[in-house]
């Protein structure tokens, strides 16, 4: 079996607060540990009422001071908001802490027209999103480039591990420059509009990997959402509060919570509605732990993936602690 882990946007469930889906994400990461999953991801949404992920970097740290084994990391940070050079330090400072349990995770949507303008407010001329990625490395690898504009520039805190570095992406873009950089690849199975053929972009990303100082092989990571349940009955009654959240999150009206199974079957959908859900369908792995074993390998057969990526957006504090240990009772 290959390496599966866990991305977590740390959704607030109807009726609690953003703090206690923190607390949560804690929890939940703790048993992610214990249990033996690789790595454990937190990602970052601005301006998304109902998930509590904004700053990766800070929940990262307090999971990697509260757990002793698996892999933190950011799923991911959305660098063209940012400096290079400052990530750098952030993740240099997590790395200090936890040395080699860090993972950088890197995208490049620019989210929310407002978020963006905000996070670049003033901003002169930007770089590429290429350039970019090459001045992190640099920056990561301390790699003195005579030609670079920085070429003297040091990120601080110096040490002796580096994170991992990871492109995320679901289209060819990212995946070149991975494969370009030579940094691993997470292809965004999850993703909305993802009509890309995944095994075109993951065997196009092998085939242009330049091996790197940090990185001699392709390495590709899928994700994917994950509804899993004791039966499928179940999992199919807690898919309605994935179905829901993601019809309400991807309109223009963002929701405040994760809904309950309760307020998903009290509201039903439209006709309309259904049809776009089983579109979506197709981001999801969804039954009984060894359905969602058999969907799951399916995926990474489907794109050729090395490691797994599940990310378990569904209702409830016990439903998502007992779906990481069903799944790890049939995969780990």
């Amino acid at each position: 079996m290959i390496p599966i882990s866990i991305l977590d946007y740390s959704p607030i469930f109807e009726g609690s607060s953003a703090r206690e889906a923190l607390l949560h994400t804690e929890e939940l990461a703790q048993l992610a540990n214990t249990l033996g999953f690789k790595r454990y991801w937190v990602a970052e949404h601005h301006h998304v009422f109902s998930v509590a992920g904004s700053t990766p970097e800070m929940l990262m740290m307090q999971l990697a001071a509260k757990t002793d084994r698996i892999r933190l990391g950011s799923g991911g940070v959305m660098l063209p908001h940012y400096s290079p050079y400052k990530v750098a330090e952030n993740f240099r400072m997590l790395e200090a802490f936890h040395p080699n349990r860090i993972d950088l995770g890197i995208g490049r949507s620019p989210g929310f027209p407002m978020v963006n303008r905000a996070l670049n407010e003033e901003r002169g001329s930007r770089l590429s999103f290429d350039q970019q990625v090459k001045d992190l490395y640099k920056y990561l690898t301390d790699d003195s480039q005579e030609d670079h504009r920085f070429s003297e520039l040091i990120a601080t805190p110096q040490v002796d591990t580096m994170p991992e570095i990871w492109l995320l992406g679901r289209g060819g873009r990212s995946s070149r420059v991975a494969a370009d950089l030579g940094a691993n690849y997470a292809f965004a199975h999850f993703a909305p509009s993802s009509k890309a053929n995944g095994r075109d972009i993951t065997d196009d990303y092998r085939q242009r990997f330049k091996a790197s100082s940090v990185q001699k092989r392709p390495y590709v990571m899928a994700s994917v959402f994950v509804v899993i349940a004791n039966t499928e009955e179940e999992a199919e009654t807690l898919a309605q509060t994935f179905d829901l959240w993601v019809l309400a999150v991807e309109s223009e009206d963002q929701p405040p919570y994760m809904p309950s199974v309760e307020t998903a079957i009290e509201r039903g959908f439209t006709s309309k509605e259904i049809e776009r859900i089983q579109e979506n369908r197709d981001r999801v792995v969804i039954g009984t732990p060894d359905q969602v074993k058999e969907g799951l390998n399916t995926l990474a057969q489907k794109v050729n993936a090395d490691e797994l990526l599940v990310i378990p957006q569904f209702y409830g504090d016990n439903n998502r602690k007992q779906a990481l240990k069903l799944l790890s009772n049939v995969w780990l």
